[in-house]
């Protein structure tokens, strides 16, 4: 739940706020003056502002002008009558996250506080870095291997400069937690920083969202908006899936990377704004740039500090890690006690390929766990999800059943040679095989050993030994 202060004189206005916000379970504070709503701020921060530019006393303007000096990080959503777009603008370029004109519209004015909300959280949720620990609040980059020292110590040496960030990596790697990361220990992190989803805005809107429009610039522009460049200005700008962004629109991040400066869509004015820009993408930007959907001068405008970073499979060390902070941070959040993992389910989860990376382990892990209710975690919780993944992605390779085997034991080699390796790998590929039979004839386990070729009595044994089920003793005729 978040604090919203709504400052109107107008009494209708503020019971709307009111009755719209803390019906999304908001907590809602109003105010009928400027001075009120300083006052308040002062005694109490809030999440974010909603302020009217026309009020008695103090001028929002002005509010809005302390508001700036005082608690940068802030988010203040503008909201003034017909007739005064140009003091809109100018409320633009004293920080205001966005405006909206009077009367309002629920569902605009509603997507505009959740996308400011939306910042407030990734810019006060701490991102802690190489810990094993789950922080009470915020996120965490998780990871003792070379791999990940190595992204530590990129994040070190980049994060107090003005330098482009270009992060690299497969989905699921945790390119926006680099990204906050760097934005938390910079010298700009007293200033907003402000998230664009580049493949989750529509191609005709993208340039508008980060450079404004001016009134007419298109059907449907009935004013000016102020883009995402200049309400960043002394701020920083995250570019995620920057790999699917239009050409047209990179040649205008290439200018500000280059000048600093922009135009709005359909103007002619030169605005200035001094940005720093951190970017991320999942994509192959070598094949884009061969096909020419991608600009070689911003790539290397951009490639001025690039992180790279490494698919689970290739810190399998991690993964117990990664396993300790996600359960202890979902028994704090589903209020279960903390469940022990089997030494067989922790097997299970080292030998996955996990394609979908550190977000497949973490929404795995949350399945289980609500799963089991704060029980221990054995392998046959685990195996049926790992193993339909498995055969989904093997299958998309088209390799043969030798190539997959193969495949699988030079992964193991790699990440498992030494000590009692041969044993631990013939165990693990039992207790597979042992829980997919059991997925695949529903727990019968006397099917179950038919399937398998074994003795029922041999079956009995192995489910003891793997502790595979909670009564082995309970064989199934």
């Amino acid at each position: 739940m978040s604090e919203i202060l709504v400052v109107d004189d107008d009494p209708s206005m503020l019971a709307a706020f009111e009755e719209i916000l803390r019906g999304l379970e908001h907590e809602v504070v109003t105010a009928a003056r400027a001075e009120a709503a300083l006052e308040r701020l002062h005694d109490r921060p809030a999440d974010l502002v909603i302020l009217d530019i026309q009020l008695p006393g103090m001028s929002g303007l002005e509010a809005l002008r302390r508001i700036e000096q005082e608690y940068p990080k802030l988010p203040v959503v503008v909201i003034t009558g017909h007739g005064t777009m140009s003091t809109a603008i100018e409320a633009a370029k004293l920080g205001a996250f966005d405006y909206h004109l009077k009367p309002i519209e629920p569902k605009q004015i509603l997507a505009t506080i959740e996308r400011a909300l939306a910042g407030v959280r990734l810019m006060r949720g701490q991102v802690a870095v190489g810990t094993t620990r789950a922080t009470e609040t915020g996120d965490a980059i998780v990871g003792q291997s070379p791999a990940m020292q190595e992204v530590y110590k990129a994040i070190g040496r980049v994060a107090n400069t003005d330098a482009a960030v270009l992060i690299r990596g497969e989905s699921g790697t945790g390119k926006e937690l680099v990204a906050r990361a760097i934005y938390q220990h910079s010298s700009r992190s007293d200033k907003l920083l402000i998230v664009v989803n580049c493949a989750a805005i529509p191609e005709t809107l993208l340039e508008s969202e980060l450079f404004g429009h001016e009134r007419g610039a298109f059907t449907g522009a009935v004013g000016e908006r102020v883009g995402k460049f200049q309400q960043a200005n002394q701020g920083t700008i995250f570019l995620d899936e920057i790999g699917d962004m239009p050409l047209g629109v990179q040649a205008k991040v290439l200018r500000v990377l280059q000048d600093k400066s922009f135009q709005r869509l359909g103007g002619n004015k030169t605005i200035c704004s001094d940005v720093r820009v951190l970017a991320a993408t999942n994509r192959n930007f070598e094949k884009a740039m061969a096909e020419g959907s991608f600009r070689d001068d911003l790539f290397h405008r951009l490639k001025v500090f690039s992180i790279h970073l490494p698919p689970l499979r290739e810190r399998r060390e991690d993964i117990p890690h990664l396993v300790e902070y996600f359960v202890s941070r979902f028994a704090r959040e589903l209020k279960t006690d903390r469940p022990v993992l089997s030494h067989e389910a922790m097997d299970v989860l080292r030998v996955h390929t996990w394609p979908g990376n550190v977000r497949e382990l973490e929404h795995c892990l949350y399945r289980v766990m609500i799963a089991t209710g704060g029980h221990p975690i054995q392998a046959a919780d685990l195996s049926p999800l790992l193993v339909q993944a498995n055969q989904r992605a093997a299958s998309g390779l088209g390799l043969t059943d030798d190539e997959q085997l193969r495949d699988m034991v030079r992964r193991y080699l790699r990440s498992f040679a030494g000590d009692a390796a041969h044993e631990r790998f013939l165990q693990r590929v039992e207790v597979l095989l042992i829980a997919e039979a059991l997925r695949q004839t529903q727990g019968n386990q006397t099917h179950a050993a038919r399937l398998l070729g074994l003795p029922r009595q041999t079956l009995y044994h192995k489910l003891q030994k793997y502790h595979l089920v909670a009564d082995a003793d309970s064989l199934q005729e």
